[in-house]
């Protein structure tokens, strides 16, 4: 139809029908600095490795007896180091030719650089295993230093016997390869799960590349930022908060994106004006992503009251993040499609229609047609039994959480496959004390010394005791002391009136009874020494476990009271956000008891403490952002319309575009399973879980029909939605 529009051309250009030259700047530049940050911040990628550091010991609150201990050792020895404790088994007797080859070839790991010293082969007691222990500079790359010594190892293969290099070292360099593909593979799968996911929303070829590069762009800018701070030391930065970023990243970003997509496609239903369509979906886009993005980085904030310094990292890391995601989200995306305009949504551009068609359906809700039509009759006619029934389905899923057992993992199985460090503490296992080579390490004072050695050597966990001393041939002096002989006069090293002391456990040192040793140790010790404290590889994962369960009990109430608090400001209600709040506390628990079953069914139901405390952030802090999407746009319906035709028109509106966002972050998620870290596998199996049990079960129904059921009250103590109210506001806006 021929427009019949007679203003000049000078009078269209200010009203926004045809633009001029300069509303194409502000969204050139846009696109142009964001692409300066990806310039610089892509190749960062592959550099941010450099500054991660996985051993557990790294992120130990600073008031731990083992973190004291950790300070201490320096002191007592000049040969300091992480130890990589080599194993060799045969199934036999080890000969003397074997022992000798064995001594050679271990004695020329020497010259690899990092190590600083090798200690002569100790053959168990059966005959059919040595060991040998090797320090390696703890100021050194220990994945890199280990991959050396097994390498040289290989090469000096002794026949008849396997050899594996385990002990605190090497469970490093394996927790260290298992994180390898966190740079490529993890990034390609989240990016691949993604775009395939765009792909079948949006029917478009050209719409889901532009969402991904915001993803992108979102991540070189956050990668960027984490990797100055890190290399500043103002965080801690591990590998798996290095995961997390990325998917917390993309997920978010994409979220926003698919957001505001929403609002830009319905606005050029009602505009030929890509400029004007522009500004309706901002400022309907902002709010929700603002109140969105602000509980998330709220949420995770939170987790600086963690103990644990890998925790309290995770919270910064993760919350700069969604920042980039909210600022892609809010600047790049619109100024992308403001540029491409309709031709962003090819083949199936939008046309201009004088109703919106959410609101057409939600008149003729009867007649109306798809899916979320369908939903809204259903939550609409039957919205008690809907609530009711969803709330035992989750109820009932819940109770599986009760099963989980997140008291801990030994470090050897942090790692899913195949591990050489884990192999090697089984040869440690059948033929040596479990501790050999890796003793917990005792600071006792001066004048408390020998009654603190007599209590260590009585308790049934220990299998020996030494004394710490630089002046004999091996570095300790064995308790009881000999009566003759070149150590008979030798004296324990003494620094600051304490002195050093090693037990070898009985037990494997990441094990529940070498634990229990350390636990009772200390107990015993406190009615002996006061003063003396028990560190060790041992007394790392005591303090660690013991500090994530302080943090799970502290963090989860209070991330509960600010997001309650946000929600409060954002719908101007307290009925109303105390129901969202609960609702996903309700999933959480769901989500959690339906892992709890796969993780029994797959046998690794054995999880760190921190599992249920990162899901659980995670998926009040996100899963809330489905909420805030769905209630937001009903409230602004709500106003304008009334509360029942409000709610399903929210519900309509949002149907589609929520449930593709829910789907987005479960598959980004899901994505990390593909990294062999059990931590991981876990986080991303219940965090998948409950994203999509928000989407499809809580969004979808729980909520709306809960609104319903209670009616206009639901909003108390606003008025909105009431007759009374909605009538006066429709008077208001006649006049």
């Amino acid at each position: 139809m021929p427009s019949t529009d007679t203003r000049s051309p000078q009078t269209q250009s200010r009203s926004g029908k045809k633009p001029g030259a300069v509303r194409w700047i502000v969204p050139i530049v846009l696109v142009l600095a964001w692409l300066g940050v990806m310039g610089v911040g892509g190749p960062i990628f592959g550099k941010i490795s450099d500054v991660v550091s996985n051993s557990q010991a790294d992120f130990l609150p600073v008031d731990a007896q083992a973190t004291e201990v950790q300070d201490r050792i320096g002191d007592f020895s000049d040969s300091e180091g992480i130890p990589a404790i080599i194993v060799a088994e045969s199934e036999g007797q080890i000969s003397d030719a074997q022992l000798r080859d064995v001594a050679e070839a271990t004695q020329g790991l020497t010259g690899i650089d990092q190590v600083t010293q090798v200690s002569p082969p100790i053959p168990s007691e059966d005959g059919q295993a040595v060991e040998i222990i090797a320090l390696v500079d703890a100021e050194s790359d220990t994945a890199t230093v280990v991959e050396e010594i097994r390498t040289e190892l290989d090469d000096r293969a002794v026949e008849g016997l396997t050899v594996a290099v385990t002990g605190p070292a090497g469970l490093v360099a394996d927790l260290s390869g298992a994180f390898a593909g966190i740079d490529g593979l993890l990034l390609l799968v989240a990016l691949v799960a993604v775009l395939v996911i765009l792909v079948l929303v949006y029917r478009s070829p050209i719409l889901p590349i532009l969402v991904l590069l915001t993803s992108l762009a979102a991540l070189c800018g956050a990668i960027l930022t984490v990797y100055w701070m890190a290399k500043e030391e103002f965080i801690t930065l591990s590998g798996q908060t290095q995961g997390i970023l990325s998917i917390i990243v993309i997920g978010a970003a994409t979220d926003y994106g698919l957001l505001y997509t929403a609002r830009f496609r319905e606005a050029l239903h009602h505009t030929e004006s890509r400029w004007r369509a522009t500004r309706v979906a901002w400022k309907g886009t902002f709010p929700a992503v603002l109140a969105s993005g602000t509980t998330v980085i709220a949420g995770l904030l939170c987790l600086l009251l963690s103990m644990l310094e890998s925790n309290r990292a995770l919270g910064p890391v993760t919350a700069i993040g969604v920042v980039f995601a909210i600022l892609a989200g809010l600047t790049l995306l619109p100024a992308l499609l403001a540029i491409f305009g309709r031709v962003a949504m090819w083949p199936r551009m939008p046309k201009v229609e004088n109703v919106p068609e959410a609101h057409q359906q939600a008149d003729d809700l009867e007649h109306a047609k798809g899916l979320w039509p369908a939903v809204a009759r259903l939550v609409d006619h039957k919205s008690r039994t809907v609530w009711i029934v969803c709330a035992v389905a989750l109820g009932i899923a819940a109770v599986g959480a009760s099963q989980l057992d997140a008291g801990g993992v030994p470090e050897s199985e942090f790692v899913l496959g195949e591990s050489e460090a884990r192999d090697g503490l089984a040869i440690i296992d059948r033929h040596f004390p479990g501790g050999a080579g890796d003793p917990a390490y005792v600071l006792a004072s001066e004048d408390k010394a020998q009654d603190v050695a007599e209590q260590l050597a009585d308790d049934d966990g220990v299998a020996s005791v030494a004394f710490n001393a630089q002046d004999s041939p091996s570095g300790t002096l064995p308790y009881p002391a000999p009566q003759a002989g070149p150590l008979a006069n030798a004296q324990p090293t003494v620094d600051g009136g304490q002195v050093l002391i090693q037990a070898t456990l009985a037990d494997n040192t990441d094990s529940a009874a070498a634990q229990e040793t350390v636990q009772r140790l200390r107990n015993d010790l406190a009615g002996v020494d006061p003063t003396a404290l028990v560190g060790g590889t041992t007394a790392v994962q005591v303090d660690t476990i013991a500090a994530a369960e302080r943090d799970r009990a502290l963090i989860i109430p209070i991330v509960l009271a600010v997001i309650l608090l946000i929600l409060i400001v954002l719908l101007r209600s307290f009925l109303m956000p105390l129901l969202l709040v609960v609702t996903t506390v309700v999933s959480y628990l769901s989500a959690l008891g339906v892992a709890t079953g796969i993780f029994v069914l797959f046998d690794i139901n054995q999880a760190d403490p921190t599992v249920p405390l990162f899901g659980f952030v995670f998926l009040v802090a996100l899963g809330i952002d489905y909420n805030i999407f769905l209630m937001s746009r009903v409230r602004e319906e709500v106003v304008q319309i009334g509360h029942r035709k409000g709610v399903l028109v929210g519900l309509v509106t949002t149907g589609g575009v929520i449930t593709a966002a829910g789907v987005v972050l479960a598959a980004t998620f899901a994505a990390l399973a593909v990294l062999p870290i059990l931590f991981l596998v876990q986080l991303a199996v219940v965090v998948a879980i409950g994203v999509l049990m928000d989407t499809v079960i809580v969004r979808s129904l729980l909520v709306p029909a809960l609104a319903l059921d209670i009616g206009p009250k639901s909003w108390w103590p606003s008025r909105i939605g009431t007759p009374g109210k909605h009538r006066k506001m429709e008077a208001a806006t006649d006049g």
